[in-house]
Parts: C-alpha cells; sequence; structure tokens
C-alpha cells in the first residue's frame, strides 16, 4: 500500500494507527501513540511468554533479522547494530567508552536536546576541553560552521540529525566527509530524524537513536550504531554475560568482547521492546523511507505556509532541500502560546509546547506520513 492510499481510506487508516479514531495527532517529535502492528507484536510476545521461558518464546533467527532491518534503515551492516535502548545511553556509551587524552577536545552544541549535550559535558572531568557551536540561528548548523571550530585537537564531533525545537536539518554527508578529511569522529544523535527522513551513516561514525519517536516504535528501544572501524576503538563501559564470552556461563579469567557491535548489549535484551521495533522497522520499509521523507516535506511547506498567513512566525520556514527536516515550530510575538497550545489539545489535536533558549514557548507541530491534508487543515483552522 501507498502512503496516498492510506491517507484515502479512513478504515485502513484508523485500524493501522488507533490514534486516528480520536484525535489529530502532531507530536511525533515527541513520544508517538503506537501502530497497531507494534502494539499486536508486543502482546503477542508477552503472551507467549505466560507460557514459555521469556528467551525461548523468541523465535531463531529474529534478533537478528531485526538487527538487518535496522542496518538497511540506516544504510549500514548488520554487524554494527547494538540494541542498546534509550538514546541517552547510546550516546552515554560513545562519550564514557572513547579513550580521551587530556586536552582534547569535543565540539557540541548547547542548545541542542540535553541527551546529546550533557554525556559530552562530563567530559571536562577528565581534562577534555568542550566547545560549544556558535550559530546565529538556533539549531542552524551548517558544515562552515562546524569547520571554523574544530582543529588539530579536536577528537570527536557530536549533533543531532536536527534540531528539536527549530526543525533545521544538518546535512550529515557534507559534515562527516569533512571530519573524515581532518581524522574527525562524527557522532550523531538520530532521533529527529530516523523513521521521517532518509539518513545514512556512510559518513558517520556512531548514532544512537530510540524508537519510540518518528521510527513509531516504543520506549527505550533504540539502537547503536558503532561503524565496524571504529568498534576496537570503543570501549564497552558495562560488561555481562552476554557481550565478554561467557561458555556455558561460566566467568572466564580474562575479558572478550564479541567480535561486533554486540559487544555493547551487556545482559539480557528487552524481547518485549525489540518486537516492537521489529514491527515499526517493517512498517516504516513497507512504506518507503525515502516517500516518507518526501510526504513530510511536503507537508512542513504546507504547515510553513498556512502558518505565515495566519500571522505566525515559523522558525527556519524556507530552509534549503538538504536542511529540510519533519518540525514545524511557530510562534506570534506578545502572545502566550500555552493557551492556544491547550486549545489545540481541548480539541483533540496533539501538538508540542517548547521553549527556545531565551524561555519564549513555541509550539510544534510534527505530523507523520500518516496524517492527513484534513488533520492539518483542522489544526490550523484552530489557531
Amino acid at each position: 500500500m501507498t502512503i496516498a492510499e492510506l491517507q484515502a481510506s479512513e478504515e485502513i487508516r484508523q485500524r493501522e494507527f488507533p490514534v486516528c479514531a480520536s484525535k489529530v495527532f502532531l507530536a511525533h517529535a515527541g513520544v508517538c501513540p503506537l501502530p497497531r502492528r507494534v502494539a499486536d507484536a508486543m502482546a503477542r510476545h508477552v503472551d507467549d511468554c505466560t507460557r514459555e521461558d521469556q528467551e525461548e518464546a523468541v523465535p531463531t533467527g529474529f534478533i537478528a533479522e531485526t538487527r538487518a532491518l535496522a542496518a538497511a534503515l540506516l544504510q549500514a551492516r548488520p554487524d554494527e547494530i547494538a540494541f542498546a535502548g534509550p538514546t541517552s545511553l547510546g550516546l552515554s556509551f560513545v562519550a564514557g567508552g572513547l579513550s580521551w587524552r587530556r586536552g582534547d577536545n569535543v565540539v557540541v552544541y548547547f542548545d541542542d536536546y540535553p541527551s546529546n549535550v550533557y554525556p559530552w559535558m562530563v567530559l571536562a572531568e577528565r581534562g577534555v576541553e568542550v566547545r560549544y557551536l556558535n550559530v546565529r540561528e538556533l539549531g542552524k548548523i551548517r558544515l562552515i560552521d562546524v569547520q571554523g571550530q574544530v582543529d588539530e585537537n579536536t577528537r570527536l564531533v557530536a549533533l543531532g540529525s536536527c534540531h528539536y525545537v527549530s526543525g533545521w536539518r544538518i546535512n550529515v554527508e557534507a559534515i562527516g566527509k569533512f571530519l573524515h578529511s581532518r581524522d574527525i569522529l562524527f557522532c550523531v544523535d538520530g532521533m529527529q530524524t530516523l523513521g521521517a527522513i532518509p539518513l545514512s551513516v556512510e559518513h558517520v561514525d556512531f548514532l544512537a537513536a530510540d524508537a519510540h519517536k518518528w521510527l513509531l516504535g516504543p520506549c527505550a528501544a533504540g539502537i547503536l550504531y558503532v561503524r565496524r572501524d571504529v568498534q576496537d576503538r570503543l570501549r564497552p563501559i558495562v560488561q555481562g554475560w552476554h557481550n565478554v564470552r561467557s561458555p556455558d556461563f561460566l566467568t572466564q579469567e580474562d575479558i572478550r568482547y564479541r567480535p561486533d557491535a554486540r559487544r555493547y548489549e551487556a545482559g539480557t535484551a528487552n524481547f518485549a521492546g525489540i518486537f516492537g521495533l521489529r514491527a515499526a522497522l517493517e512498517l516504516i520499509h513497507e512504506y518507503g523511507i525515502t516517500e516518507i521523507g518526501l510526504d513530510l516535506a511536503r507537508k512542513r511547506m504546507t504547515l510553513v505556509q498556512a502558518l505565515q498567513q495566519r500571522g505566525y512566525t515559523v522558525l527556519q520556514p524556507a530552509p534549503p532541500p538538504e536542511n529540510i527536516g519533519p518540525i514545524v515550530s511557530f510562534f506570534r510575538p506578545e502572545t502566550d502560546m500555552g493557551p492556544i497550545h491547550a486549545r489545540l489539545l481541548e480539541a483533540g489535536v496533539v501538538s508540542s509546547l517548547r521553549m527556545r533558549p531565551d524561555q519564549t514557548p513555541v509550539i510544534r507541530f510534527s505530523p507523520h506520513f500518516y496524517n492527513t491534508d484534513r488533520e492539518l487543515e483542522r489544526a490550523v483552522s484552530l489557531l
């Protein structure tokens, strides 16, 4: 089924996405409602676990197949994918697992989502200089901004693939190519694009993203990508029976990690979450990440025009094509956006209220591919 066919059939749309029966859900940059197939997959597994050892209830090859689906979405290899849970945990694995030297510096964006700032900030305790990008507009990180901030002591640059408030999407390919030409590691928080826009890790060393936003999966069922060539440089900071060699569950005299990204999975997997993740990945692959990205770019343009016609100021209203993200944030000067957000919610339109660094609030719309133009029109009409 195509996206157009899904949007044209209210019966199918509400069956696949039950939230549509009662709400216009435009907050996928926050925490998504689960599609029916995702909830069903998790429920079936949980039910199977009432009659079986929970691990035995997982079919042979299931985890490996899910790993391959996640890798395909990132144009990566299955042995580069770990199921590490929340984005915060994955990013912390990277920050804590590299062997930093006093005098190294790491470049981050202070006004990024906190999960992609705090893990790097604490490196100052280890003698690492933490540099903050200086940009002219909220979230608008360009290649030239990165080029002007790195030097011969820069060990790593950590950026979000798309800013969670402004909606500006960084050019991952261009920035990654430049950093690799300087032998600088590149870590990406992929939460605001994975499942919404095609994202290749060809020029990325590390990427973390949970499933509960655009991927339409459950909370704490995220992935950690670690490029094969740098796995020996990223020391696991957690140890357990699963990532350290333990034949017959017997402790060995030496610690030998698994030879792939499973070295970052210390213990028993979150099987229920991975069942949901598997169903979510299949859903995204079924409709096509390229087609989803095109649909969301069109929706963004439609929303920007409609909001501007009503006198609202939109953050990053007309970015270049390579910087278009799936988020639309807006406000009206000298207007309290809180009551407007509450009025939308009362009318069944779910959006997000977020703060800019100067403490001025904006409303954020983040529709997904199953949202219809009629729903967008209804949301804007309530403004």
